[in-house]
């Protein structure tokens, strides 16, 4: 008679939440209701039109010229995004001096700031009579109804989004490599670029990505200070809100569809980047 050997337990982790199943479940009803049947139904509604009609509505002057003041300012505001946006991580990371807390509490304001009142404050400081304005309009530099406006609006609502996506990465960055850089003779700004940046590059792309993705569909922000002249300061949220007003709803789903996509595009070419960067970064390892 041989002896049975006993069998392991199996340990399992506790966990906090629900299982697999359930937690899944919900994610998949979120998604599907809130995220994927709405962008579904923008589609459909964007494809009765038919592809040559599509085109057409596209490429329609007005339409175009509210495409390339809006991609344009999305592209220099997420320009002074990815700038200040690093430095803001890097002061709130690298450096202690009071006020630390409340600077850090100040950069999610545009998050929990109505975009509204964004942009009637920003017109009112950028107004020829404000602030800003009596400054700037007598050197000749003019932002309110024009793409400076414009683009300062976008930043103001997205530059939170490259500060919290590289401020985690830095903050969780192991100073030791920096400083066997130092006691190398590397100079500040070769460490930097050497050692901490590909680090954070991912982070960074990311944070870039998001923030030009949320300056392409901002509106409220936007609609005060850009003066929403057609074919000069129009941007294409609006355009599709007055092709809503006139009852044009094809014509709507036509530029909020292609502003979809250009978003889409470009997040996934950022996830593309960010995974690229990972295995680069693994390889190095």
């Amino acid at each position: 008679m041989t002896a049975s050997t006993p069998t392991a337990s199996v340990i399992r982790p506790k966990r906090v939440l629900p299982g697999f199943g359930l937690t899944m479940g919900l994610t998949l009803t979120y998604v599907g209701i809130i995220i994927l049947l709405p962008i579904i139904a923008l589609v459909l509604k964007g494809a009765e039109v038919g592809p040559l009609r599509f085109l057409e509505i596209a490429s329609a002057p007005r339409t175009l010229a509210a495409l390339k003041l809006t991609i344009s300012a999305a592209a220099m505001a997420s320009v002074l995004c990815a700038v200040y946006g690093l430095l803001m991580a890097w002061v709130l990371v690298r450096y202690d001096f009071p006020g630390k807390r409340l600077l850090d509490a100040l950069i999610d304001i545009p998050f929990a700031l109505p975009t509204a009142v964004a942009g009637l404050t920003l017109s009112a400081l950028f107004a020829g009579n404000g602030w800003y304005g009596a400054v700037l309009e007598p050197q000749g530099i003019k932002v309110v109804y024009t793409i400076w406006g414009v683009t300062i609006a976008m930043a103001f609502t997205s530059i939170p989004f490259v500060v919290r996506t590289v401020q985690p990465v830095l903050e969780d960055l192991d100073p030791q490599y920096e400083q066997a850089a130092a006691t190398l003779g590397a100079f500040p700004f070769t460490a930097f670029r050497r050692i901490v940046f590909p680090a954070i590059f991912p982070a960074f792309v990311v944070g870039i990505s998001l923030s030009f993705a949320r300056s392409l569909g901002e509106f409220g922000a936007v609609v005060f200070i850009a003066g929403n002249l057609p074919m000069e300061t129009e941007i294409a949220s609006l355009l599709a809100v007055i092709r809503l007003e006139e009852y044009d709803y094809n014509g709507a789903a036509v530029i909020a569809l292609t502003l979809l996509i250009l978003a889409l595009v470009l997040l996934a070419a950022s996830n593309l980047l960010q995974a690229r960067a990972m295995r680069y970064k693994g390889k190095r390892q």
